[in-house]
């Protein structure tokens, strides 16, 4: 089914094969609802199967990228429901990062203003994270007395930045500065204010134009190797590139390298 959320924004370049997604609630600082994680995590799950989209980016309308769950329409409600409904939020919300790490397409985070609580997992999910200088980030769910243990935070992020900062950054729940959060791995790049957006779509551009089959192998190693001893890894990558080889784009690629030229992948 081809995406139409209305719940924030959504578009596709035809030329690029980029889509851009929207939080688009800037006088709220674009605080989640029930309705954006809701339709946040169909959209992502659905533009991996989506043969007109061949990477995405996420970004933020206004002042910020994302403040996490809305004071008003979501931390007030969850005081009234009982367990299960408490669970079934949760699970939610884990479904959510699940979709952007298994999303087949480079999903890029262009990141400005303020990235916070759940906008700061959303954010660390991306497979990169674009910000503009202005873009201070922190786990904020500790000092609302929760655990920061949250939407998988504690395993994606000490894989980005190492235990012991990740451990620090939970625990106090502090914000980041742009220009720290690049020092320590956690942003790929920082861009003047104003500029995420177009850096991270031209990289979304360029990911794009690649071979879409080698970079989908690509992410799902990213993620399952990490868990595999060395053996096991080199088993499994032998494998996937032995498939790699029978891809048209690999005899695209050697073309384009004989006969000089850019290739062009399908």
């Amino acid at each position: 089914m081809y995406p139409n959320p209305a719940s924030f924004l959504y578009d596709l370049d035809a030329a690029t094969s980029v889509a851009t997604i929207t939080l688009n609630r800037p006088e709220r600082r674009n605080a989640l609802t029930f309705e954006v994680y809701d339709e946040l995590r169909n959209t992502v799950r659905a533009l991996g199967s989506e043969p007109d989209v061949r990477a995405v980016v996420i970004t933020g309308a206004g002042s910020a990228f994302c403040t996490g769950g809305d004071v008003r329409d979501i931390i007030g409600p969850l005081l009234e429901m009982d367990s299960g409904e408490l669970l079934e939020f949760t699970k939610m919300t884990c479904d959510l990062i699940a979709a952007v790490r298994e999303c087949g397409r480079p999903v890029i985070g262009a990141l400005n203003g303020t990235v916070a609580g759940a906008g700061a997992v959303i954010a660390t999910a991306c497979d990169v994270r674009i910000a503009a200088e202005s873009a201070k980030i922190a786990y904020l769910f500790t000092r609302v007395g929760l655990s920061g243990a949250d939407m998988g935070i504690v395993w994606l992020l000490p894989r980005i930045i190492g235990l012991g900062r990740a451990t620090e950054l939970l625990m106090t729940g502090d914000f980041l500065d742009a220009d720290e959060a690049h020092r320590i791995g956690l942003y790929n790049r920082v861009v003047p204010d104003g500029e995420a957006l177009s850096a991270a779509t031209e990289l979304a551009t360029r990911l794009a134009a690649g071979p879409s089959a080698a970079l989908a192998v690509t992410k799902r190693a990213l993620g399952r190797e990490a868990h595999m001893t060395l053996r096991e890894a080199l088993v499994e990558e032998a494998r996937v590139q032995a498939a790699c080889m029978e891809d048209p784009n690999f005899r695209e690629g050697y073309r384009a390298f004989v006969e000089k030229r850019a290739p062009v992948f399908s």
